[in-house]
């Protein structure tokens, strides 16, 4: 049965408001996720909180009792409470009905088939958590293999991410990895590396491109180094019409893997 805890000096609501903090979930080896839908999302990929903190007004909601009951009979514990702890919990003024806390993982670049999918999305030194959350999304959408994080990126374990991602963290599989481990890997087997640059006169559209297709996207304010764009099979760019030098890096990503995607399926898309 699930216990009851209304005080703010509780020391459970303390240790898991502090995994807002990135050295915290480090230590802890835990993230924040919240949201029902996203919970949800997360026990039908068989993933469930070690604790899961709801709201007394959202007891009765069948999907609650669903994952109050899967949570408990995995050995988590489930933690009725108010909407005021799960505000401070969130740190969101109108809070979710439920927010969990979840084991952090990582899926093992060795572990991966290039042939799971057509498409798959590389992101170097990415440092937004928004971008980090919303090209999860696009992996989701686009039936990415995964994506592969590489060298000095954003957590994407932090609130910030886990909420732009909308469950797609829990979708897609994600790797980081350093960019010496990642290109052996990658020579290692068939596989197209694709980087978006400004520095090239392929035009995106007209490219050519080889499943499975590595989709590479630079830092936000740096873009590709020039080393790691000397790797890659292709370079190719998206013209830019207006005043503005360069796309946001997570809507880049998007429209090229729809574009990758549709070369994929035969332009279908």
């Amino acid at each position: 049965m699930p216990r009851i805890v209304t005080a703010f000096s509780n020391p459970l609501v303390k240790r898991i408001q502090g995994l807002r903090d990135k050295r915290h979930r480090r230590e802890e080896g835990l993230f924040l996720a919240e949201g029902l839908r996203i919970l949800t999302e997360a026990r039908a990929t068989g993933r469930l909180p070690q604790f899961l903190f709801f709201a007394a007004a959202s007891a009765r909601h069948p999907l609650v009792i669903a994952l109050v009951e899967a949570v408990e009979s995995a050995g988590g514990e489930a933690i009725e409470t108010s909407a005021a702890i799960l505000s401070k919990l969130s740190g969101k003024d109108n809070p979710q009905a439920v927010v969990g806390a979840f084991a952090t993982f990582d899926t093992a670049l060795d572990s991966l088939d290039r042939a799971a999918s057509p498409i798959w999305l590389i992101a170097e030194r990415l440092r937004d958590p928004g971008n980090l959350g919303t090209i999860l999304r696009t992996g989701d959408a686009v039936g990415a293999g995964g994506l592969i994080l590489i060298g000095d990126s954003v957590d994407p374990f932090s609130t910030e991410a886990v909420r732009a991602s909308m469950g797609a963290l829990f979708t897609v599989p994600l790797v980081r990895a350093e960019w010496e481990t990642f290109l052996p890997w990658l020579r290692s087997g068939p596989g197209q590396l694709v980087g978006l640059s400004l520095r090239t006169d392929n035009h995106y559209r007209t490219a050519r491109y080889a499943a499975p297709t590595f989709l590479l996207t630079g830092n936000e304010a740096q873009g590709l180094p020039a080393a790691i764009e000397a790797e890659c099979d292709l370079l190719v760019k998206m013209p830019m019409l207006g005043k503005a030098d360069s796309l946001n890096a997570a809507v880049a990503t998007a429209v090229m893997a729809y574009e990758v995607l549709a070369h994929a399926d035969g332009g279908k898309q």
